[in-house]
This record gives structure tokens, C-alpha cells and sequence, in this order.
């Protein structure tokens, strides 16, 4: 998202007259310069101060609240993010302002985006763009029509995750919502090149080839990342390069052009070391091992691995070590070399443990099972403890209903014990069963039995009298007042309930309507732009404010509670990277779990056949 107010957008201090304005200006033009020379807690700090110099110029209010918004979406706040974009677009509207209009309502929606609330930043986004097409700015238009394409592409991305399906195998709907996506990237590319912009021309591209790949159309999806590279060798820009070339090398991949997707892998890792950094050049390492094991060649596979496995050690990445583990034991095994094989094996299982991957785990101690079998290596009893732990705890997690139950099961075992029959067994019971002779019921131990079930009805019978409501004949005679007075009792109730509603709900919308006197840094009593009192309210009769308060009212359980931390939904031209992050030198798009399904199919050609009789 970029900076939507600059400082040709607030007015010069001989607009304004006043101390306070003119030091409103000043703090807020600082707060600029150092947001755009990336330093964003500072510039808030500055924007901050401004607030509180106050103002009574509304554009200059409107352009800090803007470019706060902004500050504190890169800081990763979004609750003040969306915040200070919502006052933005209360003074938009009230000054009639349809350009500040769309732009507050562009970037409120991609702040509701990143906090994954998909259905309210497609109403703001599309309010953005309904009203640059109404003004008639084709350059807002075109970013309306790239923030909708990032809405639907995330969401059907993160609806995509549920169920572990991978591209081309999503459900109707993820597909419908992918097929929106495309639908605004094709329209953002055709103004694109209506107003000649070749830097937006290749963001739009390299989208659609991302949702293409997410839909299983590769050969689309590899059409349109050559187009992003060509753009980005023509621009010089190498992280775009190295991750049009990542993005070819899974679509080949999927395609099985394995030796394709390794000349592209190799590109990503020559670019990533230009651009000095570490996690994608792990990454572009892991990609080519796994490459060169479904080329069968192992060797290089191995050297491509230890280099990914350096790396996670350097940056403390304990997942990509594990990673790395797994694949080089699995390459030694394939060469051959048990013994090697085993060391990794044993190191992934130990990280395994480390990390409580219980998959990876259990994943591991078959590895080392199956590999000292080979070695003729004995397990030991510590060996043997962990693999039946193990593979208890997996029985659990997949049938936790059948452990309950037969934990029950036994509890009743137990309890038999207690009964007169568990506690009168005689000797000569064993000799009877193993004659084969039924054991005869003694008098004794019906009597018994009949005198403990006895027993129980008189507790049970006890229970039942706590449980009986009994009836009182003595209050016959009151019956008609006492009716009387629950009526009246039931009518005060309801209205009690009813005005503690109607407080409640008052007090909600109190809270949701922003009236300008209050808003943070405006100075009133000096006020040069009249406001009129029917636009004080951010929701009088507006269609579009309507909507967004629908479709949070249906959101009411989701408001109750405090935002969690969510993670940002990185779009394809927005790559974050942050190498002291777990997993960071594993690729979002794991190689490994694509291996897997591939191999899933080649269960022949994997198969060895049997000597031939003679």
C-alpha cells in the first residue's frame, strides 16, 4: 500500500494562519519524511504530536489520518490502522471529497484484508472503485480493480488451506472466488496498458500467473510469470526476477519438466545471492534438492540439501533444519548409504522432538526403524518405548471416540470387582474351567445378589425423592393471588429486560457513530469549514455505510472478543521476509508435499520386480 497523501496535498502554512495550525504542519510535513525514509514508529511519534497541536483545516487532518493509517498498517497495528482510516473517510465525506473518498475507502479495505475480514474490504474496495470510475481517475480506478483482485485471490487462498487440497483441487467455491480474482487482474492489465504503466503492468501479471496456478491451469499460469520476467529483466528488478523464476519452477514442476523447473531453480539461487539474502537462497537450495531427487540424481541433491541445512543452522531456522534432515536422509537411503542415512534420521527425529511435530516424529522413527533393520542394528528398549508411544498417541488423535470408549470399557471392569459376585469367587473355579465343567451359581451368591441390587434401588429411590417436585395442598387459597403476582412479577420482568436492550443497544450505536467535534486533533471553536449537523454522522442514509454495517452485525460474536495478531496476507509483489522466522528457509509452497503427491502416482515404476523362475 503506498503513502495515498503527500505533502503537495496539505496546504502551505500561508493558507493557515494561527500557532497551533502552523505547528500541526510542521510536525505533520516531519512525520512524512521520515515515514518515507522508512523510519514509521518515528513519523507516527510526529504524527502523533500534530493530533494534539490540533488543526482546524480539515484537509490537512484528513492527509495525518491518511498517512498514520498508513504508518501503523506497516508498523502491523491494524486496529489503529483501520482506526485512523475510518476518521479519514469521515472527513472525506463530509467535505465532499470523492477522490480522498476512494482513497480512504481503498485503503481501509486493504487493512480489513490483512485482518482477514474478506467481505468488508470487498465492500470498501468496491466503493473505491464505483466512485473513481464515477470521477472518471483512471489511475485509482486501475488500483480499485488490483486492491479487489488481492482481496479474492486471499481469500480463496486461505479458504484453499482447509483440508491441505493443493492447486487445481479446491472446491467449487474457492474456485469461483479464485475466478473473481482473475477477472479484476485481467481488467487491471487492460488499463494498465491503456495508460502505458509497464511497473503495474507486471504486478498484474504476476498475480494472474499465481491464481492460475492456484486454479491448476499451469501452462496459463507459466505464460503469464515469463511476462513478469520479461518486465522485470526490462526494469532491473531482481526480487521480482527471482520470484517470477521461483513461481516458474513450481508451475514446471507440476507439469513434470523437472529439468525446466531446475534451470529456474538455479536462476532463483544466482539471484537470491546477488540480493544478499539467506532465507531465499535456503529456499531456492531446498527446491533444487527436491528437484534433483525426482531427477534421480541424488549426489546433487545431497549438496543442495547440506547447503539448505548450513543456512537454517546460521539463521536458527530449527524447521528448515529438520527439513533438511528429512530430505538428506532420504537421499542417502535412495544412494544407498544406510549408515549416513540413519545419522540424519536420528537428527530429525531429535529436532522432531524439539519442535512437537508428532508427524515429523513419527515420520522419523519409521525412517530409523527401517534403516537398522537394514543395518541388522537391534532396537533398543528406549527405541521400542518411543515407536508404540508414538503410535499410540496417533491412534488416539485419529479415533479419539474409540479410546474414550474403551477406557469406559475397563472403568466397568472395575467396578464388577466390587460387586458381591467379583468378591466371592471360590477355588474351585479354576479347576472347573480348566475341566471344561460351567461354573454352577451357589445359593449364596444369588442371595447376594439379589440383597446388593436391593441396595441400589433403595439409593436410586432416594435419588428419585431429591428429584420429585412435590405438591403443597395447604396454599390452595393463595393460588389466585400468587397467580396474580407472577403476572405482574413476569410484565415488570419483560419490561426490565426490554430497557436494558434498548440501553444496550444505544450505547452500541453511540459508540459506532463518529461525529466530527470529537474527532482526535480537530479544533472546533476556530473551525474555517462549516459542517453541517446532518453530516456529523459517519451512517445518515448512505447506502454504502448501510452494507459495511450489515455485514458487521453479522459479526457481533467476532467483535466481543480483542483482535488477535493476524498474520499478514502477502500478496505476490508484497513479499515479506524475516529470516530470524521459523520456517523461514522453507518455501511457502513446499516442495516436499508436491514430491509426495507425485510420487503418490508412481507407485509402479517405484515397485521391484521379483527374480524370474527358472
Amino acid at each position: 500500500m503506498s503513502l495515498s497523501a503527500s505533502a503537495e496535498n496539505l496546504p502551505t502554512e500561508n493558507q493557515i494562519s494561527g500557532s497551533d495550525t502552523n505547528m500541526c504542519l510542521e510536525l505533520a510535513l516531519e512525520g512524512e519524511r521520515l515515514c518515507k525514509a522508512g523510519d514509521c514508529r518515528a513519523g507516527v511519534a510526529f504524527f502523533q504530536a500534530a493530533i494534539q497541536a490540533g488543526t482546524d483545516d480539515l484537509r490537512t487532518l484528513s492527509a495525518i489520518y491518511s498517512q498514520l493509517g498508513n504508518a501503523y498498517f506497516y508498523l502491523g497495528d491494524y486496529v489503529m490502522a483501520m482506526q485512523y482510516h475510518k476518521h479519514d473517510l469521515t472527513l472525506a465525506r463530509s467535505m465532499g471529497d470523492k477522490l480522498g473518498e476512494a482513497k480512504s475507502s481503498g485503503n481501509l479495505g486493504n487493512t480489513l484484508k490483512v485482518m482477514g475480514k474478506f467481505d468488508e474490504a470487498m465492500i470498501c474496495c468496491k466503493r473505491h472503485l464505483e466512485i473513481s470510475r464515477e470521477i472518471g481517475d483512471k489511475l485509482s480506478e486501475g488500483r480499485a480493480l488490483y486492491n479487489l483482485g488481492n482481496v479474492y485471490h486471499a481469500k480463496g487462498k486461505q479458504n484453499g488451506r482447509v483440508g491441505h487440497q493443493g492447486p487445481g483441487e479446491y472446491s467449487e467455491e474457492v474456485k469461483e472466488c479464485l475466478q473473481q480474482a482473475v477477472n479484476y487482474y485481467q481488467e487491471n492489465l487492460e488499463l494498465m496498458k491503456e495508460l502505458s504503466d509497464s511497473a503495474a503492468q507486471g504486478r498484474a501479471c504476476g498475480n494472474l500467473g499465481n491464481t492460475y496456478y492456484l486454479l491448476g491451469d499451469f501452462q496459463k499460469a507459466i505464460f503469464y510469470h515469463n511476462e513478469r520476467l520479461k518486465i522485470a529483466r526490462e526494469f532491473g528488478e531482481k526480487a521480482a526476477e527471482r520470484r517470477a523464476n521461483s513461481n516458474l519452477g513450481n508451475s514446471h514442476i507440476f507439469l513434470g519438466e523437472f529439468e525446466k523447473a531446475a534451470q529456474h531453480y538455479r536462476r532463483t539461487l544466482v539471484l537470491a545471492q546477488e540480493l544478499g539474502d539467506q532465507a531465499f537462497e535456503a529456499q531456492a537450495c531446498y527446491s533444487l534438492g527436491n528437484t534433483y531427487t525426482l531427477l534421480r540424481d541424488y549426489s546433487a541433491a545431497v549438496e543442495y540439501h547440506l547447503r539448505h541445512l548450513l543456512i537454517a543452522q546460521q539463521l536458527k531456522d530449527r524447521v528448515g533444519e529438520g527439513r533438511a534432515c528429512w530430505s538428506l536422509g532420504n537421499a542417502y537411503s535412495a544412494m544407498g548409504n544406510h549408515e549416513q542415512a540413519l545419522y540424519y534420521a536420528k537428527l530429525h527425529l531429535q529436532i522432531s522432538k524439539e519442535l512437537g511435530d508428532s508427524m515429523g516424529q513419527a515420520t522419523a522413527q519409521m525412517n530409523v526403524a527401517d534403516l537398522q533393520k537394514m543395518l541388522g542394528i537391534e532396537k533398543t528398549d528406549d527405541d521400542k518405548k518411543n515407536l508404540l508411544n508414538t503410535a499410540s498417541a496417533n491412534i488416539v488423535a485419529s479415533s479419539p471416540g474409540r479410546y474414550r470408549l474403551r477406557r469406559q470399557s475397563m472403568d466397568n471392569l472395575d467396578l464388577i470387582k466390587l460387586t458381591p459376585d467379583g468378591k466371592s469367587k471360590e477355588p474351585e473355579e479354576p479347576f472347573r474351567a480348566r475341566a471344561g465343567m460351567a461354573p454352577q451359581p451357589s445359593q449364596k451368591e444369588e442371595e447376594d445378589e439379589e440383597n446388593f441390587f436391593e441396595l441400589l434401588s433403595r439409593f436410586q429411590s432416594g435419588r428419585m425423592d431429591d428429584q420429585r417436585c412435590a405438591l403443597r395442598t395447604n396454599q390452595k387459597k393463595n393460588n389466585n393471588a400468587l397467580n396474580q403476582n407472577k403476572a405482574s412479577n413476569k410484565d415488570k420482568d419483560e419490561e426490565d429486560l426490554m430497557q436494558l436492550i434498548a440501553g444496550m443497544q444505544s450505547k452500541r450505536m453511540d459508540e459506532q457513530r463518529v461525529t466530527l467535534p470529537y474527532l482526535p486533533g480537530l479544533n472546533t471553536t476556530k473551525n474555517k469549514t462549516p459542517v453541517d449537523s446532518s453530516s456529523q454522522s459517519l451512517v445518515d442514509d448512505d447506502s454504502f455505510l448501510e452494507m459495511l454495517a450489515r455485514c458487521q452485525s453479522s459479526r457481533l460474536e467476532d467483535q466481543r472478543s480483542s483482535l488477535p495478531n493476524c498474520p499478514i496476507l502477502k500478496d505476490d509483489e508484497q513479499e515479506n521476509n524475516e529470516n530470524a522466522a521459523s520456517g523461514a528457509t522453507v518455501p511457502e509452497e513446499d516442495l516436499f508435499a508436491l514430491i509426495q503427491r507425485l510420487q503418490a502416482g508412481r507407485m509402479e515404476d517405484q515397485r521391484a520386480k521379483g527374480p524370474n523362475k527358472t
